[in-house]
Formats: C-alpha cells, structure tokens, sequence
C-alpha cells in the first residue's frame, strides 16, 4: 500500500472505499452452488471419458517413464476433477455471497464483485443507457434475477446478480427512469 507525505511531516493512507450497502440474496448461493456442480459435473464427466479412453489404449500400457507412469494412474484425473469440483461448489457459492455487494444512490450505481480478485464500480446514473433484466432458467426456478446496466462504455457497464425478481424490477425501473430525468435535465 503506497502511502503519501503529508505537508505537515505526517503520512497519509489511500482512501478506502466502503462496501455497498446491500447484499445479494442469499438463495444465490444455492444458484452458484446448482451452476457449479453442473459445470463441475461435467468436467468430471470429461475426465472419466478420458481416463476410459486412455485406458482402453493398448498403446498406454507400453509407454514408459512419465507417460507410462500417468497412463498407469489415469483414474486419478476423474477422482481429483470430482474431488476439486465438491470443494468448489461448497467453498465458492459462500465465499461470492460473501464479497458480492450493490448499492444505489440519487447519482451512482455501486457494485463489488469477485473472490480472488476484487473489483469495485462506480457506474454514474447519467451514463446509464439501458438497464436490461434477465433470468436463466435456475435463476427462474428460485426466484432470482440478473439486472444489466449498460453504458456507452464497456468498462462502465455493470451488473448485479442474485436479486429477487420484484427487487430487479423495481431497481430496473428506478435507474432507467433516473437515467432518463438526467439525461432530459442535462439538455
């Protein structure tokens, strides 16, 4: 952390911002978690294709060195794929409800996302072009929505997953409305 020289001999930390105010709903990590294991279901399922492949090759059982010691240990990748998928779908879900946050105000949208790496956006209402709502299907079946926040700017987009469907569409309806009223005040 890069801090600064004050004029009067002191130092100075960088401004923190301060998380926003709302957190997404807590049916999202059951949304994460269903999302995950299907995508871990998956790659799991890949790596058993793959190890039957590889087993059924007569020409893997005459490899030698590290081919042949893999090609002996080939049911390892589905075990390990499988064993890493569970640990994700249980630790991710939690960990993203965790950091995921959104916040609106008179003039900015606020969001923070992520888990390893975080990142927190300052969308300004003025900007804002369309506000998209949407649904995938699990969303659908626990009540959940995604609303899009578009600017002219593609780093200036933003969006805030895991709302119930009523607080999406009203906050939809907010922002596209205060959108237009400052467009209209700045013209």
């Amino acid at each position: 952390m890069r801090r600064t020289q004050e004029p009067g001999g002191g130092t100075s930390h960088p401004p923190r911002l301060r998380p926003p105010a709302h957190r997404v709903a807590r049916r999202a990590i059951a949304q994460w978690a269903i999302e995950s294991a299907l995508l871990w279901g998956l790659a799991s399922g890949l790596a058993w294709g793959a190890a039957a492949w590889v087993d059924g090759w007569d020409g893997a059982r005459r490899w030698d060195g590290l081919l042949g010691w893999l090609g002996q240990r080939v049911w390892w990748l589905p075990v390990v794929v499988a064993a890493v998928g569970a640990v994700m779908t249980v630790l991710a879900p939690v960990w993203r409800y965790r950091v995921h946050r959104w916040e609106v105000s008179a003039d900015v949208v606020y969001t923070r996302t992520g888990w390893f790496n975080r990142e927190w956006l300052l969308v300004p209402v003025s900007r804002i072009q369309t506000v998209d709502t949407e649904q995938g299907w699990i969303e659908r079946m626990l009540g959940l929505a995604t609303i899009e926040i578009n600017t002219a700017s593609h780093a200036g987009s933003s969006e805030v997953a895991g709302l119930p469907v009523d607080v999406a569409a009203r906050l939809a309806e907010r922002l596209a409305h205060r959108a237009h009223d400052l467009r209209d005040d700045a013209t």
